[in-house]
């Protein structure tokens, strides 16, 4: 059904998207495509939704609702301050050794859909979003905000696989888990 297809589209999307490419990714035509979305301003613009779809121009996107924006706030706020998980840190050292990458690349290094890690980095700070005119694509990068973190002026200046594999203090950590039972052999 178009409307499930249009849905999907809008929650996998990181950032607003084109109706046209919506109607070219789905098969139909741009009239057509106004059309569902009429029709899904209709289902989620409404007070009992936590979902809105917002069309600006030629582009659209589904947002939450401004109503539970101090719930959200306080959530983010959360999210930005835990730790990283294990696929977003494995995600944020591709983007860092082999980036400025597209998602498609990202996602193919990785094997799995990355839509989530990424709009978790972003929102974390840790990586810039630039689009690629050419391809169409977004390229994600560390942000300047993390390259100061790490203490680095350059990304150039990351550590290769062989300088770090040779760090004393990298062993003692591992030593101390595999000790403490943190890491199984």
């Amino acid at each position: 059904m178009l409307s499930s297809q249009i849905e999907s589209i809008l929650f996998a999307a990181d950032k607003p998207i084109k109706l046209k490419q919506i109607a070219k990714l789905c098969g139909r035509s741009k009239d057509e495509i106004e059309i569902v979305f009429e029709s899904l301003k209709n289902k989620y613009n409404n007070a009992e939704n936590g979902i809105n779809i917002l069309i600006n121009n030629d582009e659209v996107q589904m947002v939450s609702s401004e109503a539970n924006s101090d719930l959200l706030a306080e959530f983010l706020k959360e999210e930005i301050s835990c730790e990283l998980t294990r696929p977003q840190l494995e995600a944020l050292a591709v983007i860092a050794y082999r980036g400025p990458i597209s998602k498609l690349d990202l996602e193919t290094i990785r094997g799995v859909n990355c839509s989530l890690i990424i709009r978790n980095l972003l929102i974390k700070g840790l990586i810039d979003v630039k689009e690629d005119k050419i391809i169409d694509n977004n390229i994600y990068a560390l942000s300047m905000e993390f390259i100061k973190h790490l203490g680095i002026k350059s990304v150039k200046e990351l550590p290769t696989y062989e300088e770090l594999s040779r760090r004393e203090e990298i062993s003692e950590v591992l030593d101390e888990l595999k000790t403490d039972g943190g890491l199984k052999s």
